[in-house]
């Protein structure tokens, strides 16, 4: 995979999922909202297959299947987060259909999640989408507002 960053390029990050693009100082857990791990959106489910923002590869799948790292093919490192407080689930309500080293392009299946699941236990489903190596950013322009599955979610200036 290539990894090299040439200054004032743009990329596009696709939603995972359909919903509402919300900025990531939304998310209701501090550890996203203030960029602990790194800068991103989130994403208000109305679907629950969550599919890859990118074209890259897997880099680690959770052992509960609430989270996937991906490495794009520019090598942007991301992280699709599904919910709040969801490891506590166990891997309950979680579905994966990747696996680590697989690569994928964007808009493949990484994941299904069952909302009922999420709901019974009280947990909110916001989806962070995060890329970890946000020194490499210069911005990041959230497209807020109703989106499908593969619609661009955010533009972002490296």
């Amino acid at each position: 995979m290539l990894n090299i960053f040439k200054k004032n390029t743009e990329k596009k990050l696709l939603a995972p999922c359909d919903g509402q693009v919300v900025s990531i100082d939304k998310v209701p857990d501090p550890v996203f909202a203030q960029k602990m791990v790194g800068d991103g959106f989130a994403i208000i489910p109305s679907s629950n297959d969550i599919l890859s923002p990118v074209d890259g590869e897997i880099i680690q799948v959770f052992p509960t299947f609430h989270a996937i790292c991906l490495k794009s093919v520019d090598g942007l490192e991301i992280i699709v987060h599904v919910g709040i407080d969801t490891v506590e689930l166990k891997g309950e309500g979680f579905t994966c259909h990747t696996e680590v080293g697989a690569t994928v392009k964007a808009g493949d299946k990484l994941l299904t999640f069952t909302p009922e699941v999420l709901e019974a236990h009280g947990k909110n489903p916001i989806t962070p989408v995060v890329i970890t190596n946000q020194e490499i950013l210069k911005s990041i322009t959230v497209l807020s507002g109703t989106v499908a599955a593969k619609d661009v979610a955010v533009t972002i200036s490296l």
